[in-house]
This record gives C-alpha cells, structure tokens and sequence, in this order.
C-alpha cells in the first residue's frame, strides 16, 4: 500500500476544497442550517452532474467513473472539514454501497445510473426509536403478499430523508432481515423531520403503514449486505471526521497566534502549546488509520470489518477531542453562535453516535479480532 495520496488524488483534494470554498462557505452552512431546505440543489446538481463526486466509486458499466474508496474517502475528508450540507453520506455512501453489496443486478441497473450522476438522491432506513444499529434491534416488518411485499413500522434517524428520491428500507420477514426499496409515492409513507443537535446533517423519521415495497437481493444475504454497508460507511464517516478535526486545529492555531493576553500571544503560553501539540498527535494517528482503512476498503482486505470498527472509535474520540479543545482555547467567543467552534463540536459528536458510539465500535472490534473469546479459553480449567 501507498503511505500518502498520489498526484491525481492529490489534485481531486483541491478540486474538491476550491469548489467547497465557493459553493459551501459557513454563510451558506448557516443558510441551510436554518432553513426548511434539506440542501443546497443547484450545488448538489454540479457536485453531481459537472464535478461527477456522486458517482466517484460507482463501476463505470453503472454509469460510475470506476475509482476506489480511497478517492471517495478524499472527498468526503474536505466536505467534512467545511461541514457541508449535502446528502453526499447518505445517498453516495450508504445508498449506493449497500445497492452494490446486494449482487442484484436488476436493481443495480435500475437505480445505479441516478444515484451515479445526482439525479436520484438515495439513503437507508435501518435504526430505530432505540437508535441501535444492529439486526437484533430492527422491529419494522416485511410480508410478502404474492406478488411483492409490504413494509409495517417505522424507522428513525434517516439521514436526508426528505431529500431521499429512493429509500432503502431494512425490515425483517419470516425468513430473515432484507433490503427493500420504497419511492416516496408509495402508499402509506409518511415522512417528517426530526429535530437534530447538528443542523448541518438533517434526519427523518420514516413510517410505513401497509407499504408496497421491492425486495433487493435476497433474504438469505440480507444481512450481510447491510453489515458491509454499516462498515463502508462507518470509514466514510471516520474521514469526515478527520477532515473536521484538521479544520479545528488549524482555527485553533490561528487565534492562538493573535489572540493576546498579558502583552503576549496566548500561543506562547505552555499550557496553549499542550494543548495544540496533543491535537496534532490524535489527529495525525487519526489519518494514519483513515488511510488505511479507505485502502482497504478499495482492495477489499481480510481486516475490513476490524479496521472500520478502529477506525470509528478512535476518530470519534480525536474529533471530540479536537473540537473541544478548539473551544478551550477561543475562550468565550468560540461558545458563541456567531463563532463556528460550537458547529464543529456538534458535529463531532453526530459523527461520534451515529452508527453507535466509541464504546459500542470497541466492543465490536473485540469480537471481530476474537480477543474475548481467546480471553474465556485461557480462563477456562
């Protein structure tokens, strides 16, 4: 594997940073936080149709421009340096690697080349009012009635699900845990938003009563299909928080640099220099296992699953960290709404809880690696 980005990928970094600076500025952040709006079209329809982001890691037979994780992994670093507003984790992450992870290949065809390009905007429906993100925790019923299937229950915290043209629904039937996919026409749908702490993702509460569904691969790989999903992303969302987490600490130098106290630049203080010398270490190991882990997303490594687990727990710590000490040292400005500090901390700690939080992801890495059950055979007579 390569240690650092080559010059193509490189050169997509700062595609993707000039067009977030222009289109995704914090006056349009705060613009969509406060608004109806799920987000900005006009910038999603070039991210999209012109820049083609949306259809980066898509197979090209898909319509797609065939790269790996790895460019993915670029891209969603910068939206989440500049917390931009865009159903890009949802539709570009979860939505399509979970329809690629099914093996249906009708399906693929069907919904592959709109999710592709932008034009169909796609998320997943798995967590419910208990926010747990496992099989175990899934109540929302599918019946097949002979000549399709039907959804019964509701689910919550689904990223853009307002904005979703195509939602992939995880319910479970008699013969196991499946994907269906429901259009927002479908009868007995409803859809509302929900309140969030981070304005900047937006999350809906899904209710299907009676509703005609199509059933995406099969009952029997369902699950598995899912799992990966939930691991992809689970990466997907360790580089958006790497890309925050550098963008804290980048603010957080520069006031310590003009910020004065006592004749002096409160970066001068030994206390102020801990503090930014720490973050630059969590921070730096943080993108040594992001890197590694959208390098083995794109090669399909045996240490998938555990990676992603590592990875999510430890850039959920070191983003909390990193906004919190970035507030820390702007003192009582960095509390106020008018300073982004306080953006940056909320969605550190989205990040952090969405797909369960650090503890959960520690204790799925100890069972992936099988350290708990090496631990019961040395414990055992």
């Amino acid at each position: 594997m390569r240690f650092a980005l080559d010059k193509e990928q490189d050169e997509l970094r700062s595609v993707a940073r000039e067009f977030l600076a222009d289109f995704s500025p914090e006056p349009v952040v705060r613009r969509l936080m406060a608004a109806d709006e799920q987000h900005d079209r006009p910038m999603w329809t070039k991210m999209g149709g012109e820049l083609g982001l949306a259809g980066l890691a898509v197979p090209e037979e898909y319509g797609g421009a065939g790269y790996t994780f790895v460019e993915l992994g670029v891209v969603l670093e910068e939206l989440g340096r500049a917390l931009a507003v865009t159903p890009f984790l949802a539709s570009v992450v979860m939505a399509t690697t979970l329809l690629l992870a099914t093996g249906d290949e009708a399906a693929k065809h069907d919904y592959l080349p709109g999710l592709a390009d932008g034009r169909l905007i796609g998320t997943v429906a798995l967590a419910e009012d208990a926010g747990k993100w496992t099989g175990e925790s899934v109540g929302m019923r599918a019946t097949g009635t002979g000549d399709g299937w039907v959804l019964d229950g509701h689910k919550s915290f689904v990223l853009d699900l307002l904005s979703a043209g195509l939602v992939f629904v995880v319910a479970r039937a008699d013969a196991g845990l499946g994907v269906f996919a429901v259009e927002p026409g479908a009868a007995g749908l409803a859809r509302q938003p929900l309140p969030v702490l981070d304005q900047t993702r937006k999350q809906g509460r899904l209710t299907c009563t009676a509703t005609p569904a199509r059933l995406i691969g099969t009952l029997e790989h369902g699950w598995a299909a899912v799992d990966r999903m939930l691991d992809l992303t689970a990466i997907a969302v360790s580089a958006e928080m790497l890309g925050g987490a550098q963008r804290t600490l980048e603010m957080a130098v520069a006031y310590a640099g003009v910020r004065e106290q006592f004749g002096r630049p409160i970066g001068s203080f030994q206390a102020i220099k801990h503090k930014c010398a720490t973050m630059l270490v969590e921070i730096e190991a943080a993108r040594s296992a992001v890197y590694y882990a959208l390098w083995a997303a794109a090669t399909d490594s045996p240490d998938l699953a555990a990676t992603a687990s590592l990875t999510k727990a430890f850039c959920s710590d070191t983003y909390l960290l990193a906004a919190g000490e970035n507030l820390q040292i702007h003192g009582g400005i960095g509390y106020t709404w008018e300073h982004p500090a306080h953006l940056y901390f909320k969605r550190a700690k989205n990040c952090a809880l969405f797909l369960g939080g650090p503890d959960f992801h520690r204790e799925q890495l100890v069972q992936r690696i099988g350290i708990r059950a090496d631990i019961e055979v040395r414990r055992s007579p």
